[in-house]
């Protein structure tokens, strides 16, 4: 689980984006960074700054990823073939927790996290409790039976506020689904702009 989910709408204001598009964000009302010095005005970015603030954009936008862990995830990007960029787009929505937060059984993916981290995740009739592992498509991601009464599960399907991506198959009445095929950056709902080739080109340097 984040380390920093108390903390997590501080990330958007440090980034000055709503990163997940939700009303409440604390970025819509106060559009600088947090702290003392946080309304102080914004310097022009380097070119060196404006791929790292991407890479944090991307980094906090899935559930706040270690550093460690997304360096990983962008090395297996580059070693695949094809657009690195694409490649990286597409190992970050294949994540678990990311597939569960797309489906709309959490409202956020750090809820999302947490389903998958205490057990209530099956994936092929397997129970899985890594919100890292990739899902192939193919593979039935659902709830356990008994964790589909979760309030957190009742509410976010009653009032959802994303719509379900095409390139996931998903029974609301099951709650389950399945990744369909790895999708590329034009397919993803990012309520932002996000720029992995800037992420690619701060890891290449």
């Amino acid at each position: 689980m984040s380390k920093r989910v108390a903390s997590k709408y501080k990330i958007s204001r440090r980034l000055g984006v709503s990163l997940w598009g939700r009303a409440k964000d604390p970025v819509n009302k106060r559009g600088y960074g947090p702290g003392q010095h946080g309304a102080t005005r914004r310097k022009k970015a380097s070119d060196y700054g404006v791929q790292l603030r991407e890479k944090q954009k991307l980094k906090g936008y899935y559930g706040n990823i270690g550093e460690r862990q997304f360096r990983r995830i962008y090395q297996e990007a580059a070693r695949r073939r094809g657009d690195s960029g694409e490649n990286l787009i597409g190992l970050l929505e294949s994540r678990l927790d990311t597939v569960i937060y797309r489906m709309g059984l959490a409202p956020t993916v750090f809820a999302a996290r947490q389903l998958v981290s205490h057990g209530h995740v099956r994936v092929n009739n397997r129970r899985v409790n890594i919100p890292s592992y990739g899902v192939k498509p193919g593979e039935v991601v659902e709830l356990r039976e008994k964790s589909r009464q979760l309030t957190v599960v009742l509410e976010s399907l009653q009032h959802p506020d994303r719509s379900v991506p095409d390139y996931i198959d998903f029974d609301q009445a099951g709650c389950k689904g399945k990744l369909t095929r790895a999708p590329k950056l034009a397919d993803v709902p990012y309520p932002v702009v996000m720029q992995p080739n800037l992420v690619i080109e701060f890891y290449s340097r």
